[in-house]
């Protein structure tokens, strides 16, 4: 693990580019949430989060994170950004605060129920795969009306908006392309239903100069924060 001081300089290059790009795209600094990402991070990733001011981390794997979360010991808000599988829904909805990474009607209609049982109410954000990319996760656009819909008849569920990876790829702009299109999706979708979906969690270190163009309200960044991850 990269020692504070380091941490706290890779943080500083980062605001500075959101500072940056919030002020090309005539946006609020304050309109940009980052996130930092944590995963295949130790405990101290987050102990660095929160002693600088950062009270929220993203983790992709609701085993990992239940441990951290247990010896944590804090009141970190946990989002899971990463895939979820739908026979983990039950432990998912027990660990985190917010789920971004929503991505079916069978795991809208599973998380709804257990966050029923557990008497909570759990935001979450409805994951789309703008880019069309067949390595990622994500609902196509053309089904985000209906699981729109159907996330929003639920009782025990609170879309809050909805979230994108950029594809991996070498296609100029596409990273700017998948942002701008889940904005315009976002907009048309909030309207149809007279919902307010203020969050849009897009982009990471590579792109998040493009995620704020085009309208991010949440970066997700782990490699410029923590340096590589740590794999077992």
């Amino acid at each position: 693990m990269i020692p504070y001081t380091e941490f706290e300089a890779n943080l500083g290059h980062v605001v500075d580019r959101i500072q940056a790009a919030c002020q090309a795209a005539k946006r609020s600094q304050d309109s940009v949430q980052l996130l930092p990402v944590t995963k295949n991070h130790p405990l101290e990733a987050i102990e660095y989060a929160m002693r600088s001011g950062l009270f929220a981390v993203g983790e992709n794997r609701v085993q990992e994170a239940g441990s951290k979360r247990v010896d944590a010991n804090s009141s970190v808000f946990w989002e899971l950004i990463g895939h979820l599988q739908s026979n983990k829904a039950k432990d998912a909805v027990e660990i985190f605060d917010r789920i971004q990474s929503v991505d079916s009607i069978k795991l809208i209609n599973r998380l709804d129920r257990f966050a029923g049982e557990m008497g909570k109410c759990l935001p979450i954000l409805l994951q789309c795969n703008t880019g069309e990319d067949p390595k990622k996760f994500g609902f196509k656009v053309e089904e985000m009306e209906a699981a729109l819909e159907a996330a929003h008849a639920k009782e025990n569920l609170e879309v809050q908006g909805f979230m994108t990876v950029a594809p991996l790829d070498d296609v100029p702009d596409s990273a700017k392309h998948a942002f701008v299109r889940l904005r315009e999706l976002r907009d048309t979708l909030s309207g149809k239903f007279a919902l307010e979906l203020p969050e849009l969690s897009m982009g990471m270190t590579d792109d998040l100069e493009e995620a704020i163009s085009a309208g991010s309200t949440q970066i997700r960044i782990g490699t410029a924060l923590y340096g590589a991850r740590q794999y077992d």
